[in-house]
């Protein structure tokens, strides 16, 4: 700590100057002792001072109300709620998310070093904590189209950076078990910081090797099961509470049915929509959940708090005590955990701020480049033999391998069971196109289609019949990128993300607005209730997740490691 700031803090710690501000008569959330203590909360250079019966140049009366350390998204991808990175963190504050750890691997995806910037240059001078760990697997697997190929020696330039805590999610894990020279340069590059996993279904050997390497989180755990194998050899375990990826009531109901120890687990979003972290919250949804199913306030509020300040080496984080920033949230009681007040270095955070969005280079809104397609490459050949099927779980985004014998005559033909997925590769228009069939995605008499899908970003389609689905293609080309619904050969609307293609160069209230009502036309159009129709769909590309997807190069098995068609 710089010394003129230290002597100003020490003063106000003994009591020998008033606190720049005192928050009275607050019912204290203490992570050390598990205990929730009456006090008053003394606050000077934006660092709590003390505890106790402090005079202040500001004064607040809290009236009994609950105070804890802001709370810390401990996994998520700012580029996934499709909102400008300040516009995501203003809203999330807004319900005690003080501290995001981010993982820019989408931006990097498709625009490297240049997507990493940008993330990084739209969140220096937020009133919160943002902080990033770099992009492991860009791209994320050797079959995967992207847009840029990241090396090591690229990454270097971030060590120094402050901001920069880690290595993201290493989600390649076959080559990190394997010792792939190319990995390993980036494993050892990052020896001495925290490197984060991604590590779904993997044997008890596997992830003996993929922990010897140095990975020590992991956010992929679906099941209570799975999670106790990797908190066995000491992983750290992110329970995932997304828009698509809702893990946490399984987990969490196996932590209270077997009384399970929660010190080595952690709250995290991964992948949110504005629209859901609107309705129903950011970190406070997870933690109202898991106090909901039996997990106690206080060891929820530590899962939240003090547990990733400490996973992630943050010394000023994650505590109401001195010596810690006084980053702190008032609730209006530890159920409902409706954010009072929210305040950032001492400061109390206005969530109607003017947001000043910082300009986006031109070369980041022009990066949909689309080959020669047309409706040829769309066609899949019908067979009496069954093929392999994308079969899709509500609330996951696990798939299942269903193998069927398609319907139809000489080509497959949408049946009302079966939808046709396709992806098309988008950032060197080498016309790769990939078809397959999805089940239980239940879309009839058009197209949804989107440019975000994991992690490559090519455009990803799922229809009921040719036509619409190139229509949506081209929609998005002419959009710059977005999601678009077409429905029996219109545009029914579209919402642009021209900014990578992924994020949105307008207003929160405009993002929301256009995603509720295409959300909602979507189910009308027969997507399942328990499925984010956008979210579900831009993972079914992500070739590192089990069993099966759709790539540009054809449908793969995830679990066999090898291309079905």
């Amino acid at each position: 700590m710089e010394l003129n700031k230290y002597l100003a803090c020490s003063r106000a710690a003994r009591k020998l100057v008033p606190a720049d501000l005192v928050l009275r008569n607050a019912k204290i959330v203490n992570v050390f002792t598990d205990r929730v203590e009456e006090g008053n909360i003394a606050i000077t250079r934006g660092m709590i001072v003390g505890i106790g019966d402090y005079q202040g140049k500001e004064e607040i009366d809290l009236q009994g109300q609950y105070v804890t350390s802001g709370f810390i998204d401990a996994h998520l991808h700012l580029e996934s709620t499709l909102v400008n990175p300040q516009v995501l963190i203003s809203k999330a504050e807004a319900h005690g998310t003080t501290t995001f750890i981010v993982d820019p691997h989408e931006v990097a995806n498709v625009a490297g070093p240049d997507g990493i910037d940008y993330l990084l240059s739209q969140t220096e001078s937020l009133p919160a904590h943002v902080y990033v760990m770099i992009a492991s697997c860009v791209p994320a697997t050797p079959i995967d189209d992207n847009g840029y190929r990241l090396t090591a020696i690229e990454m270097k330039k971030y060590l120094s950076n402050h901001r920069v805590l880690g290595l993201g999610e290493v989600m390649d894990c076959m080559s990190v078990i394997n010792g792939d020279p190319y990995m390993n340069e980036k494993l050892e590059l990052f020896d001495g910081k925290v490197k984060d996993g991604h590590a779904p279904n993997l044997t008890e050997e596997e992830l003996a090797a993929y922990v010897m390497a140095g990975v020590t989180t992991d956010h992929e755990g679906t099941t209570y099961e799975y999670v106790m194998k990797e908190r066995a050899i000491g992983m750290t375990c992110h329970i995932r509470e997304g828009s698509a990826a809702r893990n946490l009531e399984m987990i969490v109901k196996g932590i209270v049915e077997n009384n399970t120890n929660t010190e080595g687990f952690c709250f995290c979003t991964d992948d949110k929509h504005i629209e859901d972290i609107t309705r129903e919250g950011d970190i406070d949804h997870n933690v109202r959940k898991a106090v909901s199913m039996g997990i106690s306030p206080i060891a929820a509020i530590k899962m939240a708090t003090i547990q990733p300040a400490r996973c992630y080496g943050l010394r000023r984080t994650g505590a109401v005590a001195p010596g810690y920033d006084a980053d702190l949230v008032v609730w209006d009681s530890l159920k409902d955990f409706n954010a009072q007040m929210v305040f950032y270095k001492g400061q109390l955070v206005d969530e109607n701020q003017k947001i000043r969005q910082a300009p986006c280079p031109a070369h980041l809104m022009d990066t949909i480049h689309l080959g020669n397609i047309d409706l040829e490459d769309l066609k899949i050949r019908r067979t009496k033999e069954p093929v392999p099927v994308i079969g899709m779980i509500p609330g996951q985004i696990l798939t299942e391998r269903k193998d069927m014998v398609l319907p139809g005559s000489d080509f497959f033909e949408p049946n009302g069971e079966l939808d046709k997925i396709a992806v098309f590769e988008r950032h060197k228009a080498t016309g790769k196109t990939g078809v397959g069939a999805v089940l239980n995605f239940g879309l009839r008499g058009g197209a949804i289609a989107s440019s975000v899908s994991h992690d490559s970003h090519n455009i990803i389609v799922i229809g009921d019949n040719d036509r619409d689905i190139l229509l949506a293609v081209r929609e998005l080309e002419r959009a710059r990128g977005g999601y678009t619904i077409i429905e029996n050969g219109e545009v029914y609307d579209t919402l642009e993300l021209p900014i990578m293609g992924l994020i949105s160069d307008k207003s929160y209230s405009y993002v929301n607005r256009k995603l509720k009502k295409m959300i909602r036309h979507a189910h009308k159009m027969g997507v399942p209730d328990g499925f984010d129709p956008f979210i579900t769909l831009s993972f079914m590309a992500l070739p590192v997740i089990p069993e099966i997807r759709c790539t540009p190069r054809g449908m793969y098995s995830v679990t066999e490691n090898c291309f079905l068609t």
